[in-house]
């Protein structure tokens, strides 16, 4: 968890924890401070508008994520406060297997195995199991789960997780200073650096799409995602194609294609071509957001990278000023 999350507060272990997931540390830290300082109880949060929290979100990815969140601290607010065990913990939106334990260890000091890709590290060394993974995680989970204590297991989760963040790191694990070095069998045997074992990767399936990004008057044609699916509930240009959509353009402009964005999602590569122009008349699909009041920020990531590609030609044709371009 991020420094100063504060054992003992479920409400900041939970937060940490989501934002945690399929995130780093370092990436989180400044989400975390900003999350807290506007929204300091979950009531808060609860009570917030969902754009104000997408817009905060907006870099981390997996916007699944801060609609679970939304969902989950309405429902804790309504329901007076966190649950204190894992099945509790379970039910609630987002959480899941590991969220509930890390939640019900770390803040209600609840004797629960947490295994996240760090202690799976740490315990498939100790060990030395060479199953590859994702096989290995039900054989690491058990093992994991003979090491947890009755007495500070907050403490010890934190413990394992720190250790495989630190010290038995991916690549180079500093096994000299390892506080289990001489109960590790994969040190014993040499193999500690190639472990945890992987199977071999697919390949990432490329899709296509296009994406246009029209201005007239001052103004950008924006529309807000549907609330489910891919960036659901984000702030995004029209596009079309790459999330299984079959839309027309927009509006009637002359569309000028002006290059191609590739992002990374999690099962697929994407290439977007990025058109833009001038519009005529009225958008049949979006809203005309005003640049004063856009805030490139608050686009994912995807659409950051076709507003990087778009804004410069854009903002000259709509003859914007040079406080816009943000």
């Amino acid at each position: 968890m991020p420094p100063g999350t504060g054992t003992g507060d479920p409400y900041r272990v939970w937060l940490s924890e989501v934002m945690l997931q399929q995130t780093t540390v370092a990436a989180v830290k400044a989400y975390f401070t900003r999350f807290t300082t506007l929204w300091p109880r979950v009531e808060d949060l609860a009570a917030a508008e969902d754009a104000a929290v997408m817009a905060e979100w907006a870099g981390l990815g997996y916007y699944a994520r801060a609609r679970n969140l939304l969902a989950c601290a309405r429902k804790v607010s309504e329901s007076g406060g966190f649950p204190d065990t894992r099945e509790g913990l379970g039910v609630l939106p987002g959480i899941g297997p590991y969220t509930s334990a890390a939640i019900a260890a770390i803040a209600f000091d609840r004797p629960e195995t947490v295994v996240d890709g760090n202690v799976e590290r740490v315990v498939s060394r100790l060990f030395a199991v060479e199953t590859p993974m994702p096989g290995a995680k039900p054989i690491l989970r058990d093992l994991a789960d003979t090491l947890t204590p009755d007495t500070r297991p907050g403490d010890f989760a934190q413990a394992m997780m720190d250790l495989g963040a630190t010290i038995c790191t991916p690549r180079n694990p500093a096994c000299g200073i390892c506080p289990l070095v001489h109960d590790c069998k994969a040190r014993a045997l040499g193999i500690a650096a190639d472990l945890p074992r992987k199977a071999p990767k697919k390949a990432k399936p490329l899709r296509q799409g296009v994406a246009w990004v029209g201005f007239t008057n001052g103004a950008v044609l924006t529309e807000r995602r549907a609330e489910k699916g891919l960036l659901g509930g984000t702030l995004a240009f029209p596009s079309t194609g790459w999330d299984g959509s079959a839309l027309p353009a927009p509006a009637d402009a002359d569309w000028r294609e002006i290059g191609t964005v590739r992002h990374i999602f999690t099962h697929f590569a994407l290439d977007l071509t990025v058109m833009t122009a001038p519009l005529r008349g009225a958008p049949r699909r979006g809203d005309l957001l005003a640049l004063d009041h856009f805030n490139p920020k608050a686009l994912p990531g995807l659409m950051r990278k076709v507003w990087d590609l778009a804004a410069p030609d854009g903002l000259a044709r709509a003859g914007a000023s040079a406080r816009n371009r943000r």
